[in-house]
């Protein structure tokens, strides 16, 4: 395995073509099924993904109704109405059905394997659905023993593992609601999150492993459990200290106890817009959005997006990298509504090197595996090559999300990971917990291309008075309600914060916060977040734009751009390189840098200044913090700029801080 950058690979433009599906596989697809379906049941046919989509965001009760009926709900109370109010926000979607996520989820009840998991200490198990139900009965009747019930809230303090899975199963099966935070988030992180919803049960691990070191977290459970008001148990996963580590005192229990007793599982029936879980925005510039999502509309949801979007099936090995912090976690869980085998994994994606996941894809036989696009990136510039070092052969799909994917990291899956593989990269939020732009197995693939918007998604790119464009980039919207759109926000008792969140600048209309372009064929290209755009003498590019170009130069593995114009001022434009350690940011690299740049994109993005950093701020879900930076370069002092609790690294922020009064003078 080469540890040189793919520097020879050639530039590649964006829209060029790089794999087709074949007849045979347009043929087996999920989607194909469900078209024929809806000709034989509804008497509509549609001779391409582009018309389908089309009646999807048009008819959108009968598309929806379509999905309720296809996927064979099972409602313990049924309603012909599908949307009872079509505004944005308040829309409401089968106000009359009772309904129960979990159930559906488990469903399957043999002896296929449901949870396949493995963790960086080599710690692995496989549950069959049979397995699973029974854990999770005996979860649910150890939550009621407690005295949780419907609407309390129990919360996870969890890596991702098989017990996170059962304890989430469980609180919704009895119709709690559920909400979890990664063990790597600190104490006020977490607090700033659970406090808002005051939870009743606390599920935590006593430890876990990252990067080949063990990180004890029995001092932080017992500290944010003594915070937490309201909280009335805890229950200790033994994972890293051994049993003992679990064992119960007090108002803490051992997880071993809450399963000890087997009765038979009963699901609370729930209205459709009952809350199944809360989702937390990243709370970079002040307390987390609490987002409520609700049992159908992620039910339907997910079963469109997994099924009908990524085309996985019950046999598939369904794969994605994410923590229980990442609403990918949520999604990928959503595996068992399709009896698929979902693949966990704990730890990190780098260790002992970026091989490792692909070592790990084909010990377990994974077919569709999720990541995220700096990974892809990460593994492009490290020279891995995984098609010729790992076994491959079951992967049929990789699914890229997290950040824009360039047309480079397309072209490197392409050359080195598996030629026919079926790269979907896919766009969407934690807001709504899902990806409203993204794959679709009857298209091609083009370089830096997400393939189509989602069926019910009525994706647009709006200019600024609000008008529609085409094959010219503008603001992401949603002009029509989707089911898994939040049902609000925690302690938003008048609706203001959610108002102001989403329908603030376009009114009836969910503005997302991304820059989009929509090209000809229907295919979508992201840029970027809009409120960290880049704006010099009135040309306008995305972020992402930049960091494909500087991140292509050999000797920088990571960038930031920001720029520090304001309404009235003009201002610099940064960029901020991390460089290979033996590296150096000289006249000759800061040329070959700026001269790439206006090459590839304009004269006028031309950097004023370049400076060389440690690490690029990050969330803790590793995403770039270009608007925080911002806020700290203008003066705003960093408290107030950024919550550092959301910051996976925010030593890293010390030299913003210190730079920002030399940009003022």
């Amino acid at each position: 395995m080469s540890d040189e950058p793919s520097a020879a690979v050639p530039a590649i433009e964006e829209g060029t073509f790089l794999w087709q599906p074949s007849a045979e596989r347009v043929a087996a697809a999920s989607i194909t099924r469900y078209m024929r379906w809806l000709r034989e049941t509804r008497g509509l046919g549609f001779d391409s993904y582009d018309r389908l989509w089309a009646w999807s965001v048009t008819e959108i009760e009968a598309f929806w109704g379509s999905i309720w009926d296809y996927f064979e709900v099972q409602a313990h109370r049924t309603d012909t109405r599908v949307l009872s109010d079509r505004r944005m926000p308040g829309a409401r979607w089968f106000p009359g059905a009772e309904i129960n996520y979990a159930e559906h989820a488990l469903r399957r009840r043999d002896d296929h394997v449901a949870l396949l998991s493995r963790s960086e200490g080599g710690r692995g198990a496989a549950l069959t659905y049979r397995e699973l139900h029974r854990q999770v009965s005996a979860a649910a009747a150890g939550m009621r023993r407690l005295g949780v019930g419907r609407g309390d809230r129990v919360v996870g303090y969890l890596p991702n593992v098989p017990e996170a899975v059962v304890a989430f199963l469980a609180a919704a099966s009895i119709g709690a609601i559920w909400s979890c935070c990664s063990p790597d988030f600190g104490v006020p992180t977490v607090l700033d999150r659970f406090q808002q919803i005051r939870p009743r049960l606390l599920v935590a691990i006593d430890g876990y492993r990252y990067a080949g070191r063990d990180f004890d977290r029995r001092p932080e459970v017992e500290e944010i459990a003594r915070r937490l008001p309201g909280l009335e148990r805890t229950i200790i996963v033994s994972y890293l200290n051994g049993a003992s580590s679990g064992r119960g005192s007090g108002n803490t229990l051992a997880w071993e106890e809450l399963l000890r007793e087997d009765e038979p599982l009963a699901f609370e029936a729930v209205p459709f817009d009952h809350p199944l879980w809360v989702l937390y925005s990243s709370g970079t510039t002040g307390l987390p959005k609490a987002i409520v999502q609700g049992h159908g509309g992620i039910l339907l949801e997910h079963w469109k997006s997994l099924v009908l979007q990524m085309d996985l099936t019950a046999e598939d090995h369904f794969f994605w990298y994410t923590s229980t912090g990442w609403m990918m976690w949520n999604k990928l869980v959503s595996g068992l509504l399709l009896g698929t085998t979902v693949v966990l994994y704990d730890g990190s994606p780098g260790f002992p090197d970026l091989g490792a996941l692909w070592r790990f894809a084909e010990e377990v036989g994974i077919s569709y595996f999720g990541t995220s696009a700096p990974f892809l990136m990460s593994c492009r510039k490290a020279g891995i090559q995984p098609g010729k070092d790992s076994d491959l052969r079951r992967l049929t799909a990789i699914g890229s999300t997290g950040a824009p994917l360039p047309p480079e990291g397309f072209q490197w899956v392409y050359d080195t990971v598996k030629p026919d593989v079926w790269l979907g990269s896919v766009s969407g939020g934690t807001d709504l917990c899902t990806a409203f732009v993204g794959s679709c197995p009857l298209l091609p693939v083009r370089a830096g291309e997400l393939q189509c918007r989602g069926l019910g998604a009525k994706v647009e790119a709006f200019d600024a008075a609000g008008k529609p464009l085409l094959g010219e980039v503008g603001e992401l919207v949603l002009t029509e309600p989707l089911p898994s759109m939040p049902l609000f926000l925690w302690n938003d008792t008048d609706g203001r914060r959610y108002h102001e969140s989403y329908f603030d600048v376009y009114p009836g209309v969910w503005r997302h916060g991304d820059w989009i372009k929509i090209t000809e064929h229907g295919a979508c290209v992201i840029y970027g977040r809009s409120d960290s755009t880049l704006n010099r003498a009135g040309v306008r590019t995305g972020t992402s734009e930049i960091y494909r170009v500087v991140e292509e130069v050999p000797d920088v593995v990571d960038s930031l751009a920001v720029d520090t114009t304001a309404l009235g001022t003009e201002g610099k434009l940064l960029l901020f390189v991390v460089l290979r350690p033996e590296a150096e940011l000289d006249d000759a690299l800061s040329a070959q840098i700026a001269q790439a740049i206006a090459r590839e994109i304009s004269p006028r993005h031309v950097p004023d200044e370049i400076h060389a950093i440690s690490a690029v701020p990050r969330t803790l879900n590793g995403k770039k913090l270009e608007v925080p930076v911002k806020r700290i370069l203008a003066g705003v002092p960093l408290e107030r700029a950024v919550s550092l609790d959301s910051v996976g690294n925010p030593e890293t922020l010390a030299y913003f801080v210190e730079l920002a009064p030399t940009l003022s003078s």
